[in-house]
């Protein structure tokens, strides 16, 4: 498990909608975010929330010409750091993300964590809550994630 997980605010806002906000803390333990982050999310944060920003502000300003401030805060706070995972949903954030050589994953692929370390019993229920909300769930993406929870 990396040292940091630092965690861009679609994941935490998509968890918050359906109540599953938790899985985090289960998973992870602490969870790091940026300033930024915590601003968009625009809710006060658990108490396992550490807020931490990048020391070279020029990185992020750079990457704000072509992501939102959250996720161009995250990565560059992401770049600073040794051993981290990136939690991002964003496709074009997550291309910068693989650029810069950072572990990243989805929300979805922490939903998929939770079940197989046991967290949750099933991703099915998740996954039901989710298509309640504006979250785009492709049916062969939710079928992958079926097949890496061993529940296709």
């Amino acid at each position: 498990m990396q040292k940091i997980i630092l965690s861009d605010t679609s994941c935490l806002i998509l968890l918050d909608k359906i109540g599953e906000l938790n899985l985090l803390n289960k998973l992870f333990g602490q969870i790091t975010v940026t300033q930024e982050i915590a601003n968009e999310f625009k809710r006060e944060l658990p108490a396992w929330f550490k807020i931490e920003n990048p020391t070279n502000i020029v990185y992020q300003q750079i990457l704000e010409a072509s992501l939102d401030k959250g996720e161009a805060s995250a990565i560059a706070f992401a770049i600073e750091q040794s051993d981290c995972l990136l939690i991002i949903n964003d496709y074009k954030g997550r291309r910068f993300a693989e650029q810069f050589g950072i572990k990243i994953t989805g929300t979805l692929g922490v939903i998929v964590l939770a079940k197989l370390h046991g967290h949750i019993n099933s991703v099915k229920p998740i996954l039901a809550k989710i298509k309640t909300t504006d979250f785009r769930l492709e049916s062969e993406l939710e079928k992958r994630i079926l097949k890496n929870s061993k529940e296709e």
